[in-house]
């Protein structure tokens, strides 16, 4: 498969990755020389109206055709694409690949000039601890259950669904998760999200009864901030999770305001005079939802100076941003349309307190339309990765709701209807909001990614793309050991900290590796995203920036190898990569060594992804086998067919732009 004419938001094709309004930039769009390309143009949409204007050939280059265009950032977000003009007429580049055919302006390149997310999201590497199944510290012995509990034993199994699922208590704390920093140290993280610490009357804590303290449960304010003092210690990030839709219906807001209909309370909420019912989320009455049309929420929210969004990014707790629960329902209600108001107020506050603070929304489903208009940093990427991943490598045969909501439960997907929906997703927002964007393999509120997929080879597949794919990878504590359970609440299980004999330690070992690859290798970070193969179970992608370039290939089943043009030689570093059959033996040299593989068909593995780290020039061939994760030398003297073993091993190639097979 030959490599198409290509250009993402990166560095590599925008070297203004932080473009002022007014400023006019430079962006690339790389064509190859075989490529039916003769003229290129870029179109852009400034206040509106649509221009032309001719791009010029800056430099030709590994066999690749370098157009330059200037593009002026005239609007906050300013769109652009590329038409690609040759002998058989031409085609448009936009954000979701090469058509050939008109397509509407929503799919277009995005320049942001809005101020942009923080630095060090960029690098970061989530942790995400529910605090009541984290870990226990010796002071939780000494607190007394409250009246809604029902008290358990660490090992006590979790109930996924009933009506006693919420009440369950194990009693995790701040100090119990203090006490662990070690493990997500072994494990390669640098920033921990901790899902709600208010006090609340249940045991995931979204429906807060006080946004003014720390629950005396979790060890209070105190334990918090010694919390912060030991992440921030290990040069690591520390994120809380606020609920802006609601409060708990024990919170002292609502109570004054259903107690009084005279209360200053009262129009923080939605009550209906007449029979005093009030809005809640999606129906569930201990949930009453926030009226974003008041002043006077607006200040005790954000704006004072002393607000709950303000006094938690102070010292002593100096947290470093929060994830905003329920975020997509935020200010929605009815004719009320306050959402990107309230985005850009909660950003606007949030960067007046700490300019290096994250604002990253929680949004359940399409959330293209509520990003790049100054507010939320980025999202949960639920619909465009999670539910992707899940469909294409789902497997077994219990059902696994879809906690999307979509009925049938986890679709199963072919890789093309998968790279589809990535792209369509993708498309649709700014490539500064995609990267700044989580990627989830599951969370609190799903199902667990062993349960979805099965087994520890398919898991990894996973993890291999968590790790290499564009945006903030997020791990949902105990994936990593293998943890499983079919629904969110079910997937709440208490850490196995004394039972390590349960622990996956392959599947430990694996994310190590992987989040390891990820910290060393740039362009997994800050690179590209271009695809250049897909078949039914196979994925292969490219990672390109300034510094050098990754391949990436990830399958999820047996399948013959897929020729790929212009990859150069490379060294293996992650996975397996066993040959089809080995090459005779030479008089006077050993045997060559054919890898076992148990549970699997010998030689025919399910593939983590492969990596290949390379320069801008294309040379030589490499013979790229399943299951091996490789980096790729720009100028590697030809050595011949080469091939990969569980260590890092070298292959070279001959012949310029001849291939590789993967």
């Amino acid at each position: 498969m030959s490599l198409q004419p290509h250009h993402d938001g990166s560095a590599r094709y925008v070297p203004e990755q932080d473009p002022a309004l007014g400023q006019t930039v430079p962006v690339f769009v790389r064509v190859p020389e075989d490529a039916d390309v003769r003229q290129v143009h870029v179109r852009t949409t400034g206040d509106g109206e649509p221009r032309f204007a001719e791009a010029t050939v800056d430099r030709t280059a590994g066999g690749d055709v370098w157009w330059r265009a200037d593009v002026e950032v005239r609007n906050p977000i300013s769109n652009y694409r590329f038409m690609l003009s040759g002998r058989k007429g031409y085609r448009w580049l936009n954000a979701a690949g090469l058509v050939d055919h008109d397509v509407p302006d929503s799919g277009d390149f995005k320049l942001v000039s809005y101020a942009p997310p923080p630095a060090w999201a960029r690098d970061a590497v989530i942790y995400q601890i529910f605090p009541d199944r984290f870990a226990r510290s010796g002071a939780a012995d000494g607190r007394t259950a409250p009246d809604w509990a029902i008290p358990c034993d660490w090992d006590t199994p979790v109930i996924g669904r009933g009506p006693e699922t919420p009440y369950q208590f194990y009693g995790g704390d701040l100090d119990g998760i203090t006490e662990r920093l070690d493990h997500l140290d072994r494990l390669g993280v640098n920033t921990v999200y901790l899902t709600p610490i208010f006090p609340a009357r249940s045991n995931h804590r979204y429906d807060a009864a006080s946004f003014d303290t720390v629950d005396p449960l979790l060890g209070g304010d105190a334990a918090l901030a010694r919390l912060a003092d030991a992440v921030h210690a290990r040069g690591w990030r520390l994120l809380g999770d606020i609920t802006s839709n609601h409060t708990g219906e024990a919170h002292e807001w609502f109570t004054r305001a259903a107690s009084d209909v005279h209360a200053p309370e009262r129009e923080l909420y939605y009550f209906d005079e007449a029979t005093g019912d009030y809005e809640s989320w999606n129906g569930v009455k201990s949930l009453p939802k926030l009226n974003w049309g008041s002043a006077e929420l607006r200040r005790r929210f954000a704006t004072d100076p002393d607000s709950l969004l303000r006094r938690w990014l102070r010292p002593p707790y100096a947290l470093d941003g929060w994830r905003v629960d329920v975020a997509n329902m935020t200010g929605r209600r009815g004719a009320d349309a306050y959402t990107h108001e309230v985005a850009r107020l909660l950003r606007e506050v949030v960067a007046d307190t700490r300019p290096d603070g994250l604002l990253l929304a929680e949004h359940g489903h399409d959330h293209t339309g509520d990003l790049d208009r100054d507010g939320w940093h980025g999202t949960m990427n639920y619909v465009g990765f999670t539910d992707p991943v899940w469909s294409w490598l789902r497997h077994g045969a219990a059902p696994v709701p879809n906690f999307l909501g979509t009925p049938g439960g986890v679709a199963r997907r072919d890789a093309g209807a998968v790279l589809a929906t990535m792209n369509t997703y993708r498309s649709l927002i700014s490539w500064r909001a995609y990267v700044h964007s989580w990627q989830l393999l599951g969370s609190h509120d799903s199902a667990r990614i062993r349960t979805v997929v099965g087994d520890a080879a398919r898991q990894e597949v996973a993890a291999g793309l968590l790790a290499t794919m564009p945006g903030t990878p997020v791990i949902f504590a105990g994936d990593e050991l293998g943890l499983t359970g079919t629904n969110g609440e079910g997937s709440r299980t208490p850490m196995p900290w004394r039972r390590p004999e349960s622990w996956d330690q392959r599947t430990f070992a694996a994310y190590r590796s992987l989040l390891a690859l990820r910290r060393g290798e740039r362009a997994l970070r800050h690179g590209g995203l271009r695809w250049v193969h897909a078949d039914a179970d196979t994925l292969v992608f490219l990672r390109e920036a300034p510094t050098g370039s990754v391949l990436v290939l990830a399958r999820r089943a047996p399948g013959a190898p897929v020729r790929l043009t212009g990859l150069p030689a490379g060294e293996n570093v992650h996975g397996d990569a066993p040959r089809p059959a080995p090459r005779p033996r030479r008089r006077g040299h050993p045997p060559r060594r054919r890898p076992h593989l148990p549970g699997l068909a010998p030689y025919l593995t399910p593939v983590v992804p492969a990596i290949l780290r390379f320069g801008p020039t294309f040379r030589g061939f490499h013979a790229f086998r399943p299951g091996a994760i490789c980096k790729i030398a720009g100028a590697q003297r030809a050595a011949g067919r080469g091939g990969f073993g569980r260590r890092p091993g070298r292959c070279g190639g001959r012949g310029r732009r001849s291939g590789c097979v993967a």
